[in-house]
């Protein structure tokens, strides 16, 4: 720092003099290297550097080599040649300041290789073959077991056909003791359902005739079928149409039958209705309109003559409101209303009656499905009916429906049906009959192609106005066994009991039969 001091000063001193015309007085010299050994000379203190870099010494020779005649003024003008004395730095370069700077631990030069130009791309890579899409586990079928059914357009349909037979304790359902007979059943089934993007039409048909062979007069045949098309007219309306038919026999000890007959008279029952439904956000409401005949065959008696049942031929008219309200998507309380009339073919029935009548019903029930293990329908209401003959009192009481399916596992399913409805009769004083029937149906799976059926029920039927009642109680067992889709084997076993405050109406009667089932 002491030296870079005297160097400035030094240099100043120079200029001042060549400014102002001086030479460099002797005196200032000789204080100046006084002052230099002294400072040499002091203990401790680094050496001055007294002489001329090399490289600075060589520039100067060079320059002095290329310029061997000096300008003429050069002495006469001293600031020219302070200025070309050599001083302690210099404005020079080194000889290699322009070389890279090189490192022994370095291998090769610091500055990046250049790299060579990317070739011309003159077409795209062929693409890539597509990656094979991940196998996907095929679901399985809830009943592989189920029939396929034969298409008809878009309409699905599921054909069947039962063959059968067994052995009745009681074939004619007579009281007292009874011959039993072989029996031979032949049934047939057709299933229809729609594949139809907008609309819907579904539907069942069932006939069956049973042979006895020891005693003619017992075989009957029976059949029930239900037909049904939902029309999508908007969004939020829907056009319902149904058809429904039942055919069945009345048993010879039947109260309504005012003699003893031979055979089991035919009884059809038989109509349509058509609805229409509409949506109202989560409000709904239904209005439907049905038509419902119900005939009697002739009966044959003992003697050879008819019994004319032509007084118990009817039709019925009715109209019917529902509202309904989905409260949630499982749950959908309703309240309805309905009114019908009965309409008899013969004004005066054979006692002396006019039968026909008015009814008012009102009904309040919900449908519901609970965690998909619980679903149905419940209602409850109450009817009270108005005859055209005043000797006739109202009919009135408790009417209700119910159908409610539990599946507490996927292996069993348990059916519970319920009905309570008011009826006809032709009893003299009688207006009418109450009935009521459960039903309970446990369905319980051993294989995939095995189910065994467990069933009760339980009818009572009371007539107004006369100390008469009948109780139908029947429990059995069925077996299915499902070979391939198309043939399965079928067993079953019935026992039937009628209690009935009637004399000579009650019957006890045990059916077992065993048959093969062809569906497609």
């Amino acid at each position: 720092m002491f030296r870079f001091a005297q160097i400035c000063w030094l240099a100043g001193v120079a200029g001042c003099c060549g400014v102002a015309g001086l030479t460099w007085p002797e005196q200032v010299r000789a204080q100046t290297s006084d002052r230099q050994a002294t400072s040499s000379n002091r203990p401790g203190a680094p050496a001055l550097r007294t002489g001329t870099p090399s490289y600075v010494a060589q520039a100067a020779q060079t320059s002095a080599s290329r310029n061997q005649v000096a300008s003429p003024d050069a002495v006469d003008e001293p600031a020219a040649a302070t200025r070309r004395r050599s001083g302690a730095i210099s404005t020079g370069q080194p000889p290699r300041a322009s070389q890279p700077v090189r490192s022994s631990r370095l291998r090769g030069i610091t500055q990046r290789d250049v790299r060579a130009p990317q070739p011309t791309i003159t077409a795209l890579p062929p693409p890539l073959p597509p990656a094979p899409e991940p196998r996907k586990r095929k679901r399985p079928e809830e009943d592989p077991y189920a029939p396929l059914g034969l298409r008809l357009g878009n309409v699905i349909l599921r054909p069947a056909i039962t063959g059968s037979g067994g052995y009745d304790t009681n074939p004619s359902r007579v009281s007292g003791a009874s011959k039993g007979s072989l029996f031979s059943r032949t049934e047939g089934e057709l299933g229809i359902q729609s594949d139809w993007n907008v609309h819907e039409l579904t539907g069942m048909l069932r006939g069956g005739y049973s042979r006895y062979y020891r005693d003619d007069t017992a075989s009957r045949p029976d059949a029930e079928g239900n037909m049904s098309l939902r029309l999508d007219a908007t969004r939020d309306t829907r056009i319902l149409l149904e058809s429904r038919l039942r055919l069945d026999t009345q048993r010879p000890g039947s109260p309504d039958l005012s003699a003893a007959v031979q055979g089991r008279p035919i009884t059809w029952n038989y109509g349509a209705a058509a609805g229409i439904t509409h949506d109202v956000n989560r409000l709904q409401f239904t209005l439907r309109g049905a038509v419902d005949r119900q005939d009697y065959e002739d009966a044959d008696l003992s003697n050879g003559q008819k019994l004319s049942q032509a007084d118990r031929n009817q039709t019925q008219y009715g109209l019917r409101l529902r509202a309904a309200y989905e409260v949630t998507p499982g749950f959908k309380p309703f309240v309805q209303a309905e009114v019908d009339t009965r309409q008899f073919d013969e004004k005066v029935d054979s006692s002396g009656y006019m039968r026909s009548s008015d009814g008012y019903t009102a009904r309040l029930g919900s449908t519901f499905e609970i965690s998909r293990m619980l679903t149905g329908e419940v209602s409850v209401g109450y009817q009270d009916r108005k005859y055209e003959d005043g000797r006739l009192k109202n009919l009135r009481g408790i009417v209700g429906d119910a159908a409610i399916l539990w599946t507490p596992t996927p292996l069993t399913t348990v059916t519970l049906r319920g009905t309570s409805e008011l009826g006809d009769t032709t009893i003299p004083g009688s207006s009418g009959t109450t009935a009521r029937r459960v039903n309970l149906e446990v369905a319980h799976a051993l294989r995939r192609n095995i189910t065994v059926t467990g069933f009760a029920g339980y009818g009572r039927t009371e007539y107004d106005g006369q100390d008469l009642r009948e109780g139908l109680s029947t429990i059995g067992a069925r077996l299915e066994y499902k070979l391939t889709r198309t043939f399965s084997v079928r067993a079953s076993f019935t026992h039937e009991r009628l209690n009935s405050t009637n004399q000579g109406s009650d019957y006890t009667a045990n059916i077992a039969q065993v048959g093969l089932r062809v569906q497609f």
